[in-house]
């Protein structure tokens, strides 16, 4: 069953509804632990799928920016969304690129 609770490390997140993984696996994958081609895909599907508050549940703004060159093709339409956000980021002296 999908869920909305990130704490349960057997949930399956709901923003990952056509894949068999957990929140436990999402992790994994994120933290670089099953290589950086999955986590640089998956990053980019957490981006483009989940809530935007529900992304720092994952991972930092440092590291979307750490990977944005490699991660920035995998957003679709949600691309110009993250870089409008990096940039306010940026200017606010938030967030470095």
């Amino acid at each position: 069953m999908l869920s909305t609770d990130f704490s349960d490390p057997q949930a399956r997140p709901y923003f990952l509804w056509s894949e068999d993984y957990t929140v436990g696996d999402l992790r994994e994958i994120l933290a670089g632990e099953r290589g950086p081609y999955l986590q640089e895909v998956y990053l980019g599907r957490l981006l483009r799928e989940a809530r935007v508050h529900e992304v720092w549940q994952f991972v930092t703004p440092e590291q979307v920016v750490a990977h944005w060159d490699r991660l920035s093709r995998h957003l679709g339409r949600a691309r110009g969304f993250w870089e409008y956000l990096l940039a306010v980021w940026e200017k606010h002296g938030l967030v470095r690129r």
